[in-house]
């Protein structure tokens, strides 16, 4: 088991993959979209914000659609096009639809996430998202290693920007959380010993038995099934304390 000092420096180390996560946004035409799509963001940890050529400035719409991620549009890095956003990139990640013609390597957004998270350890990675009506260009897209594509109701695949930037966000927080040190928890639940169970399902049964619930001569298969059934549940010591007072307040207004 990790020493909690160990778990906590090894937690600190792995919070810095996040930064090194950068979310770009292409000709974003909407302000609101650059603080719906911040908003989503933070909500998974990330806060790298890069701008390529926005049609719209960060104005007092966005801002107010961030909802509190104020400090990632006010960090927010703008650049004139796609190749300076992503030029210091070992990875870079294009979301596009599966109908292009453009034939390129595709992952799934769970494995999305995974790539960005591992290749985040040694340097900055980019998850880029097109332009709300018509998304990233051929040319823009070669400029990506992997296309992601997010398998949305075929019938109905309509995804805003700030919807699939939280889509990709979250997996790749999954992502995050599933390479963060385990610390072990420690099991401080105490379960009724052998001869505590039995005299459990003794005092049940006597119960039953006063209360006409089950005939001696004919018990059936009564107990044994509700052997397995709290075998199953396994009831703490203080759960199991709790049943035995409810059979002894039933055992005593049973008339005598």
């Amino acid at each position: 088991m990790l020493e909690f000092a160990q778990f906590l420096a090894l937690v600190r180390s792995t919070a810095m993959i996040l930064d090194d996560i950068r979310v770009v946004l292409v000709n974003t035409s909407h302000s609101g979209n650059i603080g719906s799509a911040a908003r989503a963001m933070k909500t998974m940890g990330l806060s790298k914000l890069y701008l390529v050529d926005p049609a719209c400035e960060i104005d007092s719409h966005a801002s107010a659609l961030s909802a509190g991620a104020s400090d990632v549009l006010g960090n927010a890095v703008i650049v004139e096009k796609l190749e300076d956003a992503i030029a210091d990139c070992a990875l870079t990640i294009g979301t596009s639809a599966r109908s292009r013609t453009l034939s390129w390597p595709m992952v799934e957004p769970r494995e999305c996430g995974e790539k960005l998270v591992a290749e985040a350890e040694n340097g900055p990675v980019a998850l880029v998202f097109g332009r709300e009506n018509s998304g990233l260009t051929n040319e823009e897209l070669q400029l990506c290693n992997y296309h992601v594509c997010i398998p949305a109701n075929p019938e109905y695949s309509s995804l805003n920007l700030a919807m699939a930037v939280q889509t990709l966000s979250y997996e790749t927080r999954m992502a995050f959380l599933n390479k963060q040190p385990k610390q072990e928890a420690q099991d401080d639940t105490v379960y009724p010993n052998s001869k505590q169970t039995e005299l459990f399902y003794d005092h049940l049964e006597e119960t039953l038995y006063n209360t006409g619930f089950i005939i001696k001569q004919h018990p059936g298969i009564v107990m044994t099934k509700l052997r397995r059934l709290f075998n199953r549940a396994r009831p703490e010591e203080a759960e199991m304390n709790i049943l035995r007072g409810i059979l002894t307040s039933i055992n005593k207004s049973i008339p005598k």
